[in-house]
Formats: C-alpha cells, sequence, structure tokens
C-alpha cells in the first residue's frame, strides 16, 4: 500500500469510521473524565491509559487526532502534545537524561532553550554549547558522559543548518542520543526521523497552528519512546494539551501545505531583495545560493519556510532600533509562523558584547514573512533602510 502524501494526511478528514456522525471537523471532546460500565473495564484502562480515554491530562479523542496527524506528517509512530513547546522540549529531555549526563547543544538555539539546560544543572546534568553547526566541533564538545546531541536545524537568528546525517553517524559511533527542534522547517520540509534522529520536537505554536491563536508542543518519535514518556514526564508532570487548543491545531494543519508554500515565496522575494540592499550586510536565508549551507539544504530539506534574518552594515542598537521603529508593515513580537509580518532583533542594547562573543551580529534583524502582499513589504523594507 503506498504511503500517504503530506496533502492527504493534512486535509483527510478524519471520520471515516462514522464515529462523528459525518462531520468535516472532529467534535472538541471537553470533558474531564471518560466513564466505565464495570470495574474491570476501568481497571484494565488504568493498565494501559495511553491506549484508553480516562482521564483530560492523559489522553482525550480530539487531542488524539492531531497527534495521530503530525506522527504520519513527521514518519515517526506517535506523538505526544503538550501544552507549550518548552513544555514537550522539557519533557523529552528529562525522559532522556539522569544526573551526571551531559549534553552537547549546538550553538544559537532558542534563547529558552538555554536557559532550561542551565537549569538542569541543579539536578546534575551538565552541557556544552558547541562553537559552530561543524561536525569536528559537536564532535569537539562531547565528554566520556555524554549521552545527547541537542540540535536546532536551522538555528535560531542565524539560521545555519546542521548535517543531519553526519550527527546521525556520530551519535551512533558514541552512543549518543539525538533530539532537534524542527519547528522552523516543519514535517513538510525537513524529516528528521527517517534520517535517524531519534526525537523531534515542534512548537505548534507556530507553522502548525499558523495563526497565532494556540500555545503547544510537541514529541514525535518511536512508540516505545514515546509510551515510557507518555507515564513519567507527559503522565506525571502533566502539561497536557487541552481539546480546544488541539482543534485549533487540526485546524491549521488542513490549511499547512497552502501556507507554507506561501510563506517560502514570500521569503525568498524579501530576502532577495534584501541581498540587493545597500544598507545590509549579510541576509541568512538558507534558500539563497549565497548562504554557506545552501548545498546542505538541497540536500535535507525539500523547502524553506519564512523566518530568516539579514544583517546591517551599521552593526549597532541605534540603527537597529530606528529601522525597526520606522517599519509600519512588520509588528514587533516574539513567535513567528502565522499571517502577519513580525520583526525582531537579539540586540536589546545592552548585551552587545555578548552576541559578538557568540558570533551574532550586533545588526541583525528577524523577519518573519506572513501572507501579506510581498510588494507591500519590500516598499516597507526599503524605506525603512533608506530613511534609517
Amino acid at each position: 500500500m503506498q504511503s500517504e502524501s503530506d496533502i492527504e494526511i493534512c486535509t483527510r478528514l478524519e471520520d471515516a469510521s462514522g464515529a462523528f456522525y459525518g462531520a468535516v471537523i472532529p467534535p472538541l471532546y471537553g470533558n474531564s473524565l471518560f466513564v466505565f460500565p464495570t470495574v474491570e473495564e476501568y481497571i484494565q484502562a488504568r493498565k494501559e491509559e495511553h491506549r484508553h480515554y480516562v482521564y483530560w491530562r492523559g489522553t482525550n479523542p480530539t487531542v488524539e487526532i492531531a497527534e495521530r496527524k503530525l506522527a504520519a506528517l513527521e514518519r515517526g509512530e506517535s506523538c505526544k502534545l503538550f501544552a507549550s513547546g518548552m513544555a514537550a522540549l522539557t519533557a523529552a529531555l528529562l525522559g532522556s537524561l539522569r544526573a551526571g549526563d551531559h549534553v552537547v547543544c549546538i550553538c544559537h538555539v532558542y534563547e529558552e532553550t538555554k536557559k532550561l539546560l542551565h537549569y538542569l544543572n541543579k539536578f546534575g546534568i551538565s552541557y556544552t554549547m558547541t562553537s559552530s553547526v561543524s561536525l569536528p566541533d559537536i564532535e569537539a564538545a562531547a565528554r566520556p558522559e555524554t549521552k545527547l546531541v541537542l540540535l536546532e536545524s536551522p538555528t535560531s537568528f542565524t539560521f545555519r543548518l546542521v548535517d543531519l546525517e553526519g550527527v546521525v553517524r556520530l551519535a551512533k559511533d558514541r552512543g549518543f542520543k539525538t533530539i532537534i527542534d524542527n519547528t522552523w522547517a516543519t514535517p513538510l520540509y525537513q524529516k528528521p526521523l527517517p534520517a535517524g534522529i531519534d526525537l523531534a520536537v515542534h512548537s505548534v505554536s507556530k507553522y502548525l497552528g499558523g495563526h497565532s491563536d494556540l500555545v503547544g508542543g510537541a514529541v514525535i518519535g518511536s512508540s516505545r519512546e514515546l509510551e515510557s514518556l507518555f507515564y513519567q514526564e507527559y503522565l506525571l508532570l502533566g502539561a497536557a494539551l487541552a481539546p480546544y487548543e488541539a482543534g485549533q491545531l487540526l485546524k491549521g494543519l488542513r490549511t499547512l501545505p497552502l501556507r507554507m508554500e506561501a510563506h517560502r515565496r514570500n521569503a525568498l522575494e524579501v530576502a532577495e531583495f534584501l541581498e540587493r540592499h545597500p544598507a545590509v550586510a549579510r541576509v541568512n536565508h538558507p534558500g539563497l545560493p549565497s548562504h554557506p549551507d545552501y548545498k546542505l539544504a538541497l540536500k535535507q530539506m525539500s523547502g524553506t519556510t519564512g523566518l530568516f534574518s539579514f544583517e546591517l552594515n551599521e552593526a549597532s542598537f541605534e540603527t537597529v532600533a530606528r529601522v525597526i521603529n520606522r517599519l509600519q508593515r512588520f509588528q514587533i513580537g516574539v513567535s513567528w509562523g502565522s499571517f502577519e509580518s513580525l520583526v525582531l532583533s537579539p540586540n536589546e542594547g545592552t548585551n552587545e558584547e555578548q552576541l559578538l562573543s557568540e558570533g551574532i551580529s550586533p545588526g541583525l534583524i528577524r523577519l518573519s514573512i506572513g501572507l501579506e502582499d510581498t510588494e507591500a513589504l519590500i516598499r516597507d523594507l526599503d524605506q525603512a533602510l533608506s530613511g534609517a
């Protein structure tokens, strides 16, 4: 039997069995608990709660539909949805590590990821940030007690790519586990699990939801790993996604292929414009031939998305602030992946030396290109850059 395409997975109706009476949108099961006709059936359900509906904190029919769809998209066996992306990442790390373990973390990950790793120090878990995305630097950061390599690809703000197949070979040789934050690429444009990565983590608040109306996270991997995670880091810690958010996620997934193609196309147009602008020193977009990892992007991704950055020739907080404040069609805000275009910079005016030490230009500005008219976005960037 031929496997489903990504578009078929995203757009299929969920009522093939007739359980929802032909409803084109699955119902929201908002009840907190499920009851049983006999004591024996209740006891059996509690013994295998990952397979039965007992209590909302464990399993819920609406949430489960979204989990199955995400697992299929990522080509994983199983998925658990959490109340936030950070809850998902926390569960994945806690389920993979013990006191005394060491983590190799790729440089330029999400800032909260670094804070979480630092927090885990109090439980005897240490970590080392790599100095680059290269395999030699990843291997050099490892220690005898290393148990995990934590990846983002592309990386935050700088948008460098990690050679996933190379990391998998290294991990298997050294006995490391691998986890990747695959939020940027989505399962449409990058599938790390078939490449050998152990767990994929997502913030479903971004492209997967796609409408800035939900917060959630996902962990996707093998059934064995996810069953263990269910009874420990998921069920015990209690950061379950609510049915309403799962329903919003299901709506977002139905339009995911169409939206991602528009984000991809719009962002490339804007990136190409910025690359020609005299005020811009560099554009960090893996879909541009000038990007240092362009060939790797062609190899391990099937597309690019709407989030990238550029660097100003005049790399100061004052110039960054002037450019951003002059923008009229870009809103200043965290997160990304929805209809609206957003702008942000890691330069807060007091951290320029830290940015330089991390290899990030103080003149870096991050853009999330939405679904608006691209020509209007380009005109807005042009006037902001030229006037500032």
